[in-house]
């Protein structure tokens, strides 16, 4: 297929296209419209994105200007109809781009670190100046883990009422059937009380602010999309990321997604092939753009492609 569509709420978009060496692209909050019903505000807590997975960063473009503009069903709909697709022939020289190889406190595994460390560098082919640099972040992986299965699990937990209104109580009657990792979040879900939701938004707020401080003065922010290579699928049907990197015990369900920090914030970004690692699985870079600035992510995608075409990849 030429496209394909993710709907993306810590990395649904990018995740896939970083495993399969494709183009991923999650835009701005608000660029292209999320409807949801019966709660217009579905898409919030985090921030959620539907878009296009794609072989080209000009597939992705032309999709984004097919789905973007405003909709009355969605509250925070963008009244814009950008043209996305005249930003790929920009150059990018002189460009301040901003490189973190873990998002400040991720573990990431030496062969991704290695190839996304010498992907970064063609924007400098391009003239742009690259620089490594800290966000700031004061909080553990491990926290900011927990903060996002928080702030997500409440918009289960409400379909699981939605059903029970039509009839079927799906954790009553199928509660065999769900991942033991999901239960243990669904039942959380159940126990959050108000105070610990404002006090999940100040974190939140944490990690907004440090990637807002890096873009004051860079154009992108550049990270690993991932943090370990692609994993076995699991004979019972519950495949999961690892549990630990670098000996650093991370949550198997998101903890090595250095993806869902952008669903915090609600930053342009995507993930771009970089390469390839122990013989032709694919590794995913993510470029991060300022609020709105969707035309820039898709402009340096571009420059990448140029330089560093990965169509040759896909026979793999």
């Amino acid at each position: 297929m030429p496209i394909a569509e993710g709907t993306d709420g810590g990395g649904s978009i990018r995740i896939p296209a970083s495993w399969c060496g494709v183009y991923g692209y999650k835009h701005s909050f608000g660029r292209v419209p999320y409807i949801a019903r019966p709660n217009a505000f579905t898409g919030l807590h985090p921030f959620l994105f539907e878009g296009p997975i794609a072989r080209t960063v000009e597939d992705a473009a032309l999709v984004t200007e097919a789905l973007a503009g405003y909709d009355p069903r969605d509250p925070f709909a963008l009244d814009e109809r950008p043209r996305l697709t005249q930003a790929l022939g920009r150059s990018i020289r002189d460009w301040r781009i901003a490189y973190s190889p873990d998002f400040d406190v991720f573990p990431v595994a030496p062969e991704v670190a290695t190839v996304v460390a010498d992907a970064v560098r063609v924007f400098e082919e391009a003239g742009a100046h690259v620089e490594a640099v800290k966000l700031g972040i004061a909080r553990d992986q491990r926290e900011l883990s927990d903060l996002w299965c928080r702030l997500i699990i409440p918009i289960n937990v409400a379909t699981f009422e939605s059903f029970k209104r039509q009839g079927t109580d799906l954790l009553a009657e199928h509660r065999e059937d769900f991942p033991p990792e999901y239960l243990r979040w669904i039942d959380e879900g159940y126990e959050l009380r108000a105070p610990e939701l404002m006090r999940d938004e100040e974190i939140r707020t944490e990690i907004y602010d440090a990637i807002q401080g890096v873009l004051e003065d860079h154009e992108l922010l550049v990270t690993p999309t991932l943090a370990c290579l692609p994993v076995e699928n699991a004979d019972d049907g519950n495949t999961k990321g690892p549990t630990e990197i670098n000996g650093v015990e991370v949550d198997p369900l998101i903890g090595w997604c250095l993806t869902y920090p952008v669903n915090f914030s609600g930053h342009p970004a995507v993930s771009i092939p970089a390469g390839v690692a122990a013989g032709s699985l694919p590794v995913g870079m993510q470029l991060i753009g300022r609020r709105y600035a969707d035309a820039d992510v898709l402009a340096a995608s571009a420059a990448f492609e140029r330089l560093r075409p990965w169509r040759d990849n896909y026979p793999a």
